[in-house]
């Protein structure tokens, strides 16, 4: 709890609002992390386990980039059957 004084002294606020900031981050990245991983969003899951924006990067992939769907462009791929030859 120490260490919760002396950042919350440095930045000028108090410890509670402090203490308040932190578990609303911890939810939404963990929220975040949890969706992305069940999505296999592998990039995103980086990105939002190393980038801390107190909960807005979390936010907007939870209710923005999580329900895009990626449209493919691609054609699927048919492969013909390849009959050997008998000699």
């Amino acid at each position: 709890m120490a260490y919760l004084e002396i950042i919350a002294e440095q930045l000028g606020i108090a410890v509670w609002l402090l203490a308040i900031i932190l578990i609303w981050t911890l939810i939404w990245k963990l929220l975040a992390l949890w969706k992305s991983a069940r999505k296999g969003h592998v990039a995103w899951f980086i990105v939002i386990a190393v980038v801390n924006l107190v909960g807005i990067l979390e936010i907007l992939y939870i209710f923005v980039f999580s329900e895009m769907k990626c449209k493919s462009s691609a054609k699927p791929i048919v492969r013909k059957s390849v009959r050997k030859k008998r000699r």
